[in-house]
């Protein structure tokens, strides 16, 4: 966890999950599901960002070495 390789795989999923909070949060607003203003769309997405971090944080050690993934790969 200590690791620049392992930050910068965390990160990388952070941003994806970041942009995947946001995708789900804009057309629930074009669907009258949620009123969706900017604030709104950028909340779900940081918090997305927060979650993923925190998921990555907590899995590590228990997949690879230096590995935000929870799962190990066998070669």
């Amino acid at each position: 966890m200590f690791t620049k390789s392992f930050w910068k795989q965390a990160l990388e999923r952070a941003i994806k999950t970041s942009a995947q909070a946001a995708l789900l949060v804009i057309p629930a607003d074009a669907a009258n599901i949620v009123h969706a203003n900017v604030w709104v769309v950028l909340a779900a997405a940081g918090g997305g960002a927060l979650i993923s971090l925190l998921t990555s944080v907590v899995t590590s050690g228990v997949g690879e070495k230096d590995s935000p993934s929870a799962v190990s790969i066998t070669k």
